[in-house]
């Protein structure tokens, strides 16, 4: 039966997103499979990001690592936001120290209509990749979460060709050409769901969008040029499951506390929170429904085991506080990413702390 482990338990992860009673917190991490680990980087010494994306053994090994070394209750597929785009035909690179680079920035209406479909089996690596891990993971409590970026964020690397501070490129297309601007987002919306279907029908038992780079958007301009097309992504996904099953659909973006409304509107079934804003303090802005997902600062993991279990601790007091008061759940996790230096051993105390509570 999808989402139960050999033990016959639901998974904790899909029980506390689904408002059950989960026989342990459930956490995981951003950014656990890689980075902070010697393992990834030892594996990675040789090979380029998305060489290793497209690679089903290296993304099924890399996304086992941490669950293996943590214990953790949700495994992220190795993957990256442009992997779909770069399927898709998309020139660009990922470039060490920098991100994605797009080699042809995307702003006309010939660059925009140039932007072809994503075919399910340009991703074929992808879905083998899911295949080999929920072999490997379902007779265990973890589940495994596929993700893809959310409409926004990947116009915002294709209008700028890469990581910005400013956006204004994006903006510029945004307020001075809407019509152009929805054509380009309805587009990404139909890669973004594909992406997300392949990773369904294959076998992921929940899905994160990340919207990363919507914090630095006003509520109005979220509401007038995202939010309808994120709310596609989430509607396409009703039902997308083995028969027609829901899956818990995960919403996430960085400094998106005055977001934390409309973008719990668009369809989620948990919200992500970063830690800017208390849990308890989110759902008495969004009102009683999601579960929340958050929310300990990533930085905290570099002040010391006291400081840690304190920290660990009141965000499980603000989110036990934030059931009360009508979320449906909690899923333990870091406001963002882990950060790179962050030692492995600390990850794992967090895991036993938060198990423990």
């Amino acid at each position: 039966m999808v989402g139960v482990s050999e033990m016959g338990a639901v998974k904790p992860l899909l029980a506390a997103a689904a408002g059950r009673r989960p026989e342990r917190r459930p956490v995981w991490f951003m950014r656990q499979a890689g980075r902070s680990l010697p393992e990834y980087r030892a594996l990675r010494a040789d090979r380029g990001m998305l060489e290793a994306c497209f690679d089903p053994a290296m993304v099924t090994e890399i996304t086992l690592q941490p669950v293996r070394r943590h214990d953790t209750d949700g495994a992220i597929l190795f993957s990256d936001i442009v992997v779909p785009l770069k399927a898709a035909g998309i020139d660009l690179d990922i470039v060490a120290g920098t991100g994605p680079v797009i080699a042809h920035p995307v702003r006309t209406a010939a660059d925009v209509a140039a932007i072809a479909r994503l075919e399910p089996d340009a991703v074929g690596a992808v879905a083998a990749a899911v295949s080999m891990l929920r072999a490997e993971l379902d007779p265990t409590p973890t589940a495994l979460i596929g993700f893809a970026g959310a409409p926004f964020t990947l116009a915002s690397y294709l209008i700028e060709g890469g990581p910005s501070r400013h956006y204004a490129h994006t903006k510029a297309m945004m307020y001075g050409n809407p019509e152009l601007w929805h054509d380009l987002m309805g587009r990404l919306v139909d890669i973004t769901v594909t992406f997300l279907r392949v990773q369904i029908q294959a076998g992921v038992q929940a899905v994160q969008l990340f919207d990363s780079w919507a914090g630095m958007l006003s509520r109005r301009d979220y509401e007038q040029y995202v939010a309808p097309h994120s709310t596609r992504v989430f509607a396409e996904l009703d039902g997308a499951g083995a028969g027609g099953a829901a899956i818990p659909r995960i919403h996430f973006g960085v400094g998106t506390g005055e977001l934390l409304v409309p973008m719990a509107r668009v369809g989620a079934d948990v919200v992500g929170v970063d830690w800017r804003v208390p849990l308890q303090e989110a759902i008495g802005r969004i009102g009683p429904g999601p579960a929340l997902q958050g929310n300990l600062d990533p930085t905290v993991l570099f002040a010391g085991d006291e400081v840690i279990a304190a920290h660990v601790a009141r965000v499980i007091d603000d989110a036990d506080h934030a059931i009360a008061a009508g979320a449906r759940g909690h899923i333990f996790n870091l406001g963002h990413g882990v950060l790179p230096d962050t030692d492995p051993d600390t990850i794992t105390r967090v895991v036993d702390l938060v198990h423990s509570a």
